[in-house]
């Protein structure tokens, strides 16, 4: 199998009163039943970890070289996810090209599973054209992210919503919900100092 054909499951147990030695050495026998391997490199968690958290950062460098990168997330339940990962990633990888040119790359991952569904966190690179690279990500964004709602996800997860996904969050929003919160902002933040016109305008 091609190393890009494959996926990797970093998972860790953890505790402050016992053992999960047991823990994980049945999800090793399972993951083993359904074809997977152990890596045995100790390392590798804690090199994909410190390359995870340097990537925003990598961004400062590989702007000026003409790259286009970013990531968005969002949740969905099980019985839906199949269809609404291949809109997904169709979507993106389609305004890739629309907005570029060329084909770039979108890749998953799951942040977060749980029983009703999973997290998806999706990450889009492509060379852009210096001087349009904000157009163009612009586009790559609007598309991805109308796709997204269009298949039923929502636009966040576990990161802030912020002013790049206010729009489709605004979609999504309940508007006795953003009524209750634009109150409760009144009451607690009358000054107006925690995010400003982020999620209240």
């Amino acid at each position: 199998m091609n190393a890009y054909e494959e996926s990797l499951l970093v998972l860790a147990f953890e505790s402050a009163d016992h053992s999960v030695d047991a823990w994980m050495a049945r999800t090793i026998e399972l993951l083993e039943d359904n074809g997977g391997r152990r890596h045995t490199d100790e390392g590798a968690a804690q090199r994909w970890r410190t390359a995870f958290i340097r990537m925003p950062y990598a961004r400062e460098l590989t702007v000026p070289m003409g790259l286009i990168n970013d990531t968005f997330e969002s949740a969905i339940t099980w019985d839906r996810f199949e269809a609404f990962h291949g809109a997904v990633r169709k979507a993106t990888a389609d305004a890739l090209r629309e907005a570029t040119g060329h084909s770039g790359t979108v890749s998953t991952r799951f942040t977060h599973v749980y029983p009703d569904g999973p997290a998806v966190y999706y990450t889009f690179n492509v060379r852009g054209a210096p001087g349009r690279l904000i157009e163009q990500w612009r586009h790559i964004k609007t598309r991805a992210s109308d796709a997204l709602i269009a298949a039923g996800g929502t636009i966040t997860h576990h990161h802030a919503v912020g002013r790049d996904h206010m729009a489709w969050y605004r979609m999504q929003r309940p508007a006795l919900f953003g009524k209750a919160l634009e109150a409760a902002k009144r009451a607690l933040d009358p000054a107006a100092i925690l995010n400003p016109g982020v999620l209240v305008p």
